[in-house]
């Protein structure tokens, strides 16, 4: 009979995070492979409170883990790929990708609306810089607000308002106001657009109970200090979490909002001398070559996550299509770049495109978003 050896996989907590990791864990299984998953807190769960662009620049959803393998304590790491910064200790290798989600971003709404038919001055939560510039690119009046905590908290906090509302109205026509409300929060005073004649077909106590635990939980958080009237998540995040047909959206095409490096796709990091068995068994060869020419992109102009860039990768048979976009904060400038890179010689095809955004500005907009995280650090660290 053949062995079965065991593999301690060490993974943020999130729900989403443990979802990715069971997702590399069922595929060892399939090859006689027992795993303990080994959960480990990150600087950036810790700092709740911090912009993503804030924090990924220094790995801080990133090196905790990568630590325990260094360490010995683990044999290999789990992590967001858009995550893992484009250089790390020299001891570790990316052992293994898994193939990848899509890698689009998507438009959430309450009413399932597009990018276009959002009113003038709409409110748009996102904690990327990435997709603050091109939502700004596209739509100058948005009012793009901060947005931070896992994909369930961040799509509740979008759902709240129109969930409270609509919570209010119903029993308002209850005549519930000066009464604890069906759902166990508390009573809030009627607005004026309510109309206490209103009537409907369901208590508010049965309209309460009709809801996913999604909007009961949006619920709970009503009123929220910003009402957003739309939100902007990785469609491959809100998949793994089976929330992407609870929730009324409209993808954002790829070659246009473009995403950013390595979204979608998961990335076994291990120490070098481990990672054959990790290639062997969870590497997907497409996605391997597709993550390799985005985060080759985003390496040679250096934007981490100081900076709007998006790279978009696709194998195409003989060649890999690439598109790439660099913008201002502001979304008032930007550069666009596609080429058809040879498959063959993908990682160095992909260099000399990102030295082609440089010379044609990127490197301009990339060293004044760096300036740019740096004066704001200075003016955090003296207050």
């Amino acid at each position: 009979m053949r062995e079965t050896r065991t593999v301690r996989l060490a993974t943020r907590g999130s729900d989403l995070a443990l979802r990715q990791a069971a997702t590399v864990a069922e595929q060892l299984e399939d090859r006689h492979t027992e795993v303990e998953l080994v959960e480990v807190e990150t600087e950036g769960d810790r700092i709740r409170d911090e912009l993503i662009h804030r924090l990924g620049k220094t790995g801080a959803f990133v090196r905790a883990l990568d630590e325990r393998v260094i360490d010995g304590e683990v044999d290999a790491a789990v992590h967001s790929m858009k995550d893992v910064p484009t250089d790390f200790p020299d001891e570790l290798v990316v052992a293994g990708i898994p193939e990848r989600a899509p890698a689009n971003d998507v438009l959430l709404t309450p009413g399932g609306r597009t990018l276009d038919e959002l009113p003038e001055g709409a409110t748009v939560g996102t904690s990327s810089l990435r997709r603050q510039a091109q939502l700004l690119a596209e739509r100058p009046d948005l009012d793009v607000q901060p947005l931070r905590g896992n994909v369930d908290t961040r799509v509740e906090k979008l759902l709240a308002t129109s969930v409270g509302k609509e919570h209010d109205r119903r029993v308002a026509a209850d005549g519930e106001f000066d009464s604890p409300s069906a759902s166990g929060t508390e009573s809030r005073p009627a607005e004026e657009e309510e109309d206490p004649n209103e009537t409907f077909d369901q208590s508010s106590e049965e309209w309460f109970e009709s809801l996913s635990v999604l909007e009961q939980d949006a619920l709970a958080r009503y009123p929220v200090e910003t009402a957003y009237d739309a939100i902007v998540l990785a469609e491959a995040g809100l998949e793994r979490m089976g929330l992407l047909h609870h929730v009324p959206h409209a993808r954002l095409d790829p070659n246009e909002f473009v995403p950013a490096p390595g979204q979608g796709a998961i990335a076994v990091t291990a120490l070098a001398d481990d990672a054959a068995s990790f290639r062997e068994t969870v590497d997907h060869p497409r996605t391997r070559v597709e993550t390799t020419v985005e985060r080759t992109v985003l390496k040679e102009l250096g934007g981490g996550c100081v900076a709007p860039l998006g790279v978009h990768a696709t194998v195409r048979g003989e060649y890999v299509h690439v598109v790439a976009r660099v913008l201002d904060r502001a979304g008032e400038e930007t550069i666009r770049e596609t080429s058809d890179l040879p498959a063959n010689d993908h990682a160095d095809a992909a260099r000399a495109f990102a030295a082609d955004i440089a010379d044609r500005g990127g490197a301009e907009l990339v060293a004044e978003a760096r300036k740019t995280a740096e004066e704001h650090e200075e003016t955090e660290g003296a207050r």
